[in-house]
């Protein structure tokens, strides 16, 4: 079952969202949904004393991914 709801933004908070569903081919919805899933995987990771860590792509940098 879907259900609806209404969100908010800000002007910048759009724009960004705009800029991005542009940028990956994907409607407003479907980006939504995809930053939901990734959430709930490193917020599912954090809770289990997980790390989350994002690298360069040449391994030159690891930064741990800090989540508030």
């Amino acid at each position: 079952m879907k259900r609806t709801m209404t969100l908010n933004l800000t002007e910048t908070e759009m724009t960004v969202l705009e800029r991005m569903c542009e940028e990956k081919g994907l409607s407003k919805t479907a980006l939504v949904r995809q930053a939901l899933r990734l959430y709930k995987s490193v917020d599912e990771r954090l809770a289990r004393g997980e790390k989350v860590f994002v690298e360069s792509a040449d391994k030159a940098e690891k930064t741990e991914l800090m989540v508030l």
